[in-house]
C-alpha cells in the first residue's frame, strides 16, 4: 500500500512593510498627540505649561496694580462715609485691604516658587477663591446705598461698572476668577434694583447684567489673544529647538564627513605609494620586454603581451593620478603655482601631443586663435591637464572621419576663453549634470569601448572654478559637443606703464661736507678702475 502524499507545508511571506508616512504627516500626527495628553492633563483644557504661564501673568498683573487697586478702595471708603456710619465705612475699607494684601502676597509667593502641575492646580483654587471674597466684599459696600434716590442709585451703577471693568482686566488672564471677582457684585446690584419695583431700577438692572455679560465676553477675548500669544511663543520655541537640533546633526555629519575626508586622504596618499611603486617595475620591466632590448622572444605572442601588459599599467597610472588630484582639490590641498602662462601655446602644445591618436581615428583638428593675444597668469600645469582632458574626451567620443575645433580668443568682458567643439554623439540634456559629477558617466561613456573613470570633466572643472573663469558646457545627440571655459580680466597680463617717479641717484650725494675724503667723486661710476 503506497504511503499518503505528504501535506505540503504552507509558508507564509513576510507581509510587505508598509510605506513610511512623510515627514509633515508624522509631525501633525505627533502635534495631536501631543495637544490630547495636554488637554487631559490640563485643568483649563490647555497646556500644562500654558496654565502655569497664565497664572504668572495674572500674578504679575495683580502685582503691577496693587497700587492703583489700593486707591480705589479707599477712595470707596471715604466716599461712602458720607452715606453710612464712618465706623462701618472704615471698618469696610480695613478689611477690603486685608484681603487685597493677601491677594498680593498670595501672587508674590506664587512667582517665588518652581512651577509644577500640582502647584499651579492648587493656586489656581486659591486665586478663584481669594476673588470670590474681594467680590464679595464689594457686594457689602455697593448694596447699601440701593433706594429711590436717583443720585444714589447712579453712585452705585458707576461704581458697580468701576469695580467690575478693573477686576475683569485685572484677571483676564484667569476668567474665572475674573467670573467669581464680578458675578456676586452684578447679582446683588440688579437684585436691589429689581426689588425696588420701579421702571427705572429695572432697566438699570437690565443694564447691570448687560455690562457684566459685556465684562465677561471682553475678558474672553483678552484670554484668547494671551493664549494665541503663548501658543504661538512655544510654537516659535518648538522651532528655535528643532532648528538648534538639526544645527548639531548638521554640525556632527559635517564634522563625520570632514573626518571621513581626512581618512580618505590618507588613505589615498598611503595607496599612492604603495601602488606606484610596483607599477613603476611593472611599466619598465614590460617595456623592456616590448622593445625586445635583451634579444627576441622565442614566442612572437609574447611581445603583444607584454605590450597590453604595459598599456594596461600605463592606463592604472593615469587613473591613480586622477583620483589623487581630483582628491587634493576636494580637500582643499591642491595649490596653484601661479605664473605667466601663453593659453594659445598651452592648447597647441596639447594639440601636438594628442595628434597622432587623433590621426589614427580618422580625426582632423582645427586651431582657430586669436593673434597677439598676451599671457594670464595661471597654473601652466593644470592649465595643460584642462586642455588635455577635454580634447581626450572629443577624440574618445568622435567618430572616425570627425572633426574638432580648438578656439582661442577674448571674451567680451576682456578675458580669454578656450572652446574645444567636437562632431561626436553628443550628451543628452538630463545627463550633463551626471557626467560633470565625480565618477559620472553618461550612457555614450558606458557603450563605448574606451569607458573612462569619470574624472576628467569634474576635474578640468574644479580647476577652472580655482582660476576663477567658468565651465560651460553645451551639448546635442548626435550633433556633437562643445566646452567653453573662460579666464576672468583679471588674469589677463597687459603691459606695465612706465614708471613716472625718478629713479635713485647710483651714489648718495653728501652737503656741507668739509673733509676732502667724504666729498663725491665727479668722475663717472663705470670709469672705475680704468685710470680716466
Amino acid at each position: 500500500m503506497s504511503k499518503p502524499a505528504e501535506k505540503p507545508e504552507v509558508v507564509q511571506l513576510p507581509a510587505d512593510p508598509a510605506p513610511a508616512a512623510p515627514a509633515s504627516a508624522r509631525r501633525a500626527a505627533q502635534q495631536r498627540v501631543r495637544e490630547a495628553r495636554d488637554r487631559l492633563t490640563s485643568s483649563s483644557g490647555t497646556r500644562p505649561a500654558f496654565d502655569t504661564e497664565l497664572l504668572r501673568q495674572y500674578a504679575q498683573t495683580r502685582l503691577s496694580a496693587s497700587f492703583v487697586v489700593m486707591l480705589l478702595v479707599v477712595a470707596t471708603g471715604v466716599l461712602f462715609g458720607f452715606w453710612m456710619k464712618p465706623v462701618s465705612a472704615a471698618a469696610w475699607t480695613c478689611g477690603m485691604l486685608c484681603i487685597h494684601a493677601a491677594i498680593i502676597r498670595s501672587c508674590a509667593q506664587f512667582l517665588g516658587e518652581p512651577p509644577s502641575l500640582a502647584a499651579t492646580r492648587k493656586w489656581r483654587t486659591r486665586f478663584v477663591l481669594l476673588d470670590l471674597l474681594y467680590g464679595l466684599t464689594w457686594t457689602a459696600i455697593l448694596i447699601r446705598p440701593a433706594g429711590l434716590d436717583v443720585a444714589s442709585n447712579t453712585l452705585m451703577m458707576f461704581l458697580m461698572l468701576l469695580v467690575i471693568a478693573v477686576s475683569s482686566m485685572l484677571a483676564a488672564s484667569l476668567p474665572i476668577a475674573a467670573l467669581a471677582a464680578t458675578a456676586p457684585v452684578t447679582a446683588a446690584i440688579a437684585l436691589n434694583f429689581i426689588l425696588s419695583g420701579t421702571l427705572d431700577n429695572y432697566v438699570l438692572a437690565v443694564l447691570a447684567i448687560a455690562a457684566e455679560g459685556y465684562f465677561a465676553l471682553l475678558a474672553h477675548r483678552l484670554h484668547s489673544t494671551t493664549l494665541a500669544t503663548l501658543e504661538a511663543r512655544a510654537e516659535k520655541d518648538a522651532l528655535i529647538g528643532e532648528l538648534e537640533q538639526a544645527k548639531a546633526i548638521s554640525d556632527e555629519a559635517r564634522h563625520r564627513a570632514e573626518s571621513a575626508n581626512v581618512a580618505k586622504s590618507r588613505f589615498l596618499a598611503q595607496m599612492s605609494h604603495e601602488l606606484r611603486t610596483p607599477l613603476n617595475a611593472i611599466l619598465g620591466f614590460s617595456e623592456v620586454m616590448k622593445s625586445e632590448i635583451f634579444g627576441a622572444h622565442s614566442v612572437p605572442v609574447y611581445k603583444e603581451y607584454s605590450a597590453d601588459i604595459h598599456n594596461s599599467g600605463v592606463h592604472l597610472l593615469n587613473l591613480i593620478n586622477e583620483i589623487l588630484d581630483l582628491s587634493r582639490i576636494e580637500a582643499g590641498r591642491y595649490e596653484l603655482n601661479e605664473e605667466a602662462v601663453s593659453l594659445v601655446n598651452v592648447v597647441a602644445d596639447c594639440h601636438h601631443l594628442l595628434k597622432l591618436r587623433a590621426s589614427s581615428r580618422g580625426i582632423t583638428i582645427h586651431e582657430v586663435f586669436e593673434i597677439g593675444m598676451p599671457k594670464i597668469w595661471g597654473d601652466e600645469r593644470a592649465i595643460r591637464q584642462i586642455v588635455l582632458n577635454l580634447l581626450s574626451n572629443s577624440i574618445k567620443f568622435t567618430p572616425q572621419g570627425g572633426e574638432i575645433w580648438l578656439k582661442a580668443g577674448w571674451t567680451a568682458s576682456g578675458g580669454q576663453y578656450l572652446s574645444v567643439k567636437d562632431t561626436g554623439s553628443g550628451i543628452p540634456e538630463d545627463e550633463i549634470p551626471i557626467v560633470l559629477a565625480s565618477f559620472g558617466q553618461g550612457s555614450n561613456s558606458i557603450k563605448s569601448a574606451e569607458q573612462g573613470a569619470g574624472l576628467g570633466l569634474p576635474i578640468a572643472k574644479s580647476l577652472v572654478d580655482m582660476h576663477g573663469g567658468t565651465f560651460t558646457l553645451k551639448s546635442k545627440v548626435r550633433i556633437g559637443t562643445e566646452v567653453i571655459i573662460t579666464f576672468p580680466p583679471e588674469r589677463v597680463m597687459s603691459a606695465l606703464g612706465p614708471m613716472m617717479e625718478e629713479a635713485p641717484p647710483l651714489q648718495p650725494e653728501y652737503e656741507n661736507v668739509t673733509d676732502e675724503k667724504r666729498r663725491p667723486r665727479r668722475k663717472p661710476i663705470m670709469s672705475a678702475g680704468t685710470g680716466l
